[in-house]
């Protein structure tokens, strides 16, 4: 029988989710449509029954926005609330702001698919002078030199989210704190891929939809005992 829960949750759609965009780690908007996802993702929260001792997000503006109308949705405002960088979108360097298909069109698709699809090759990094680049930004003055990455690929997204996890997620679930993390899809695929045991190439064909919770249950040694969207009509390896 299950100890532990952990509910994942992908921010609803932003704004360049719908123009097929590389975000990354720009700060970009919610859709009307995402934040009725989000709205969505509150209501199957509330129809299984999950309750919430604290939640835990990226610190971007689409994960944010998504955990406060899930939170308003669940009357649960006084929720206690983390954010950390670690969470954060896998960040696609010079990518960021490109429109994938014209990319592809421009760069060759096979090229842009080893990025998109690799575990490990990242890519090309963006420079401190590009627009999208962030490394300004008062949310990240307290990353240490060379923490700021200027592009990654999904197994160094994994390598930042998992000492977050391992050093901070594991400890507040072992004390029994139910969590809910919104994060984003590439952050829950590296987590996805560790709770899972997913080899490289499985963790490539993993789905994360916008706004649609994903449970993990953990007996008392934190091996995972079941793993389930709250819609079962998803499900998390393509085929």
């Amino acid at each position: 029988m299950a100890v532990f829960k952990l509910v994942l949750l992908r921010h609803g759609e932003s704004l360049w989710n719908d123009e097929n965009r590389f975000t990354g780690w720009v700060d970009v908007p919610l859709t009307d449509k995402g934040r009725q996802e989000a709205r969505r993702a509150a209501a199957l929260l509330r129809e299984n029954g999950l309750e919430f001792d604290a939640a835990c997000t990226s610190v971007l503006t689409r994960a944010i926005h998504t955990l406060w109308i899930v939170l308003d949705e669940l009357q649960l405002q006084w929720l206690p609330e983390e954010k950390n960088w670690r969470l954060n979108e896998r960040h696609y360097g010079a990518l960021q702001g490109l429109n994938k298909a014209e990319t592809a069109e421009r760069m060759g698709q096979a090229l842009v698919q080893t990025w998109r699809k690799s575990y490990d090759v990242p890519p090309p990094a963006i420079h401190s002078t590009a627009d999208p680049f962030s490394g300004y930004d008062a949310r990240y003055a307290g990353l240490a030199a060379g923490e700021f990455p200027g592009g990654e690929s999904l197994k160094m997204t994994a390598e930042r989210l998992l000492s977050y996890w391992q050093q901070s997620l594991v400890p507040r679930i072992r004390r029994g704190e139910r969590l809910l993390v919104i994060a984003h899809r590439n952050s829950i695929r590296a987590l996805v891929r560790h709770l899972s045991h997913l080899s490289d190439q499985e963790v490539m064909d993993v789905q994360i939809p916008t706004g649609i919770p994903l449970v993990y249950e953990f007996d008392e040694n934190m091996a995972v005992e079941r793993r389930y969207f709250l819609d079962k009509d998803v499900s998390l390896i393509a085929h």
